[in-house]
């Protein structure tokens, strides 16, 4: 019994001394994007600070809407300048087609592709309409009526 009983000690040590040596890194802006494909649209806000007042507008416009946010399998990702890894701005850059130093919200579609890109805060609703003349998104209406 007291050797199961160091077996056990001897075997958890050994677990935690592992899990203490693997970082713990948070996924990569592109990562999670991606990760999110066929699963939810999701609408990135670039700034340049945390702190930038055009993205504070924009965050709190999508936060009073949020039951269409979720009505609409949004998701909501920040890539604030400061904060993003050399890879990220690169992805920001070329790929999402961002300038730095300035506010830009992009929409991609659940099938990965940019939908809609603007530079300056917008109301939601424009947000919701052009996700709702999507074709999957009709279909997903259609499902839910039925």
């Amino acid at each position: 019994m007291l050797r199961s009983f160091a077996l056990v000690l001897l075997v958890s040590g050994f677990a935690l001394a592992t899990l203490a040596q693997t970082p713990l890194t948070k996924p990569s802006l592109p990562e999670r994007i991606k990760a999110q494909r066929w699963q939810k649209r999701v609408v990135v806000l670039c700034a340049p600070t945390a702190e930038s007042a055009e993205l504070k507008q924009q965050k709190a416009s999508m936060a009073a809407a949020q039951t269409q946010v979720n009505a609409r399998d949004m998701l909501i990702l920040e890539a604030i300048e400061t904060s993003l890894s050399p890879s990220e701005k690169q992805y920001v850059r070329q790929t999402l087609g961002i300038k730095p130093g300035g506010f830009a919200l992009v929409l991609i579609g659940k099938d990965g592709g940019v939908k809609r890109k603007e530079t300056e805060p917008i109301d939601p609703k424009a947000l919701f309409e052009t996700i709702d003349a999507m074709p999957m998104r009709r279909q997903e209406m259609r499902e839910k009526d039925r």
